[in-house]
């Protein structure tokens, strides 16, 4: 068996009907710094997330960029994991969900606007940068390697000419977890990464703009989609990767389709779009085999699992992933 089957095979798309071969996942948030996924919160979200079909989970550890390039983060002993890392994973694949660790840089109280910004001028701020990211990285990722996937970065756009820093780290994280890996890229950025070949999966944030049109039609928003597809499947198979979409969701916004980050307003029209733009993704995203899924963004732990943006948890958009899931999860 290949490596590259081998890899298929952990990730549960092979040696199965075709329409088991996807990846259905919710990144499960956190209202704090992931305190609350060892909250009794924690069982009804995940309960409730394999109710509309999800088969994946995302979890999204946090650390913290400091204006010197330095990397903050709570200590990790691998061999006692804290029960806020050891809950979600353990609880999760009790109930048959596969797990994905996304780690995050948190950018809030430093220079940067958010973490795609994060560049330094001074060679020694770099260097300070890649020796503390990978030490985190690393630890986290010895800590969770009974995961089903683990992503060594995200969004780290203006990092991404420092290639070989990039293939150090990814090398460092093999050495101590067997998990699939992968990096989620920002979706204006994936064409940049130079090292996907020494990754096992191709991840984009999908949050591709679509139509400027107000309101955009059922018929423009697929027509995007259709078109983004064809481009992303074309370039994974030059790359012979599948691609994943490490993070697809759209905001409960009247511009949803233009901008689909831009912050939540309300209104029926608004959550009619949100619906809207989500259902159509998650159908055309069904069509194209090189793409093997995508993991939502994102859903809180109970009791507030609406959360205050995006708010997959909220009924009307819940249903929408349930009648596109549910019937694949059950077999139908």
């Amino acid at each position: 068996m290949t490596r590259t089957i081998l890899i298929l095979v952990l990730l549960g798309v092979m040696a199965a009907p075709v329409s088991a071969q996807r990846i259905h996942g919710i990144t499960l948030s956190t209202h704090t710094d992931g305190r609350d996924w060892a909250g009794p919160g924690l069982e009804p979200s995940l309960d409730a997330m394999i109710e509309v079909g999800a088969d994946w989970i995302a979890i999204h550890p946090y650390a913290w960029i400091r204006d010197d390039g330095r990397v903050g983060f709570r200590p990790i002993d691998p061999e006692r994991r804290p029960a806020w890392l050891d809950r979600p994973i353990t609880e999760a694949q009790a109930r048959g969900l596969k797990v994905f660790v996304k780690p995050h840089l948190g950018y809030w109280g430093s220079r940067f606007s958010w973490r795609g910004e994060i560049a330094f001028d001074d060679p020694t701020a770099w260097e300070r940068f890649f020796r503390s990211y990978r030490a985190w990285i690393t630890a986290l990722a010895a800590a969770t390697r009974d995961a089903d996937g683990f992503c060594v970065g995200t969004e780290l756009d203006r990092t991404l000419d420092h290639e070989e820093a990039w293939r150090a780290i990814v090398a460092a994280v093999r050495d101590v977890t067997p998990a699939p890996l992968s990096y989620a890229a920002n979706w204006t950025h994936y064409r940049e990464v130079g090292f996907w070949d020494a990754l096992d999966v191709i991840g984009i944030q999908a949050y591709f703009p679509l139509t400027d049109s107000t309101p955009p039609t059922e018929s423009e928003i697929r027509s995007a989609w259709r078109r983004i597809l064809d481009d992303v499947g074309t370039f994974g198979r030059k790359l012979d990767r599948h691609v994943v979409f490490t993070e697809l969701g759209y905001n409960r916004s009247h511009d949803a389709a233009a901008r689909p980050w831009d912050p939540r307003t309300d209104g029926p029209d608004a959550i009619g779009l949100q619906a809207l733009c989500l259902r159509v993704a998650l159908e055309e995203i069904e069509r194209e085999h090189r793409v093997i899924g995508s993991f939502l963004w994102k859903w809180f732990p109970h009791p507030r699992s609406a959360g205050r943006d995006f708010a997959l948890a909220d009924p009307p958009i819940a249903r929408v992933i349930g009648r596109l899931w549910a019937p694949r999860a059950a077999g139908d």
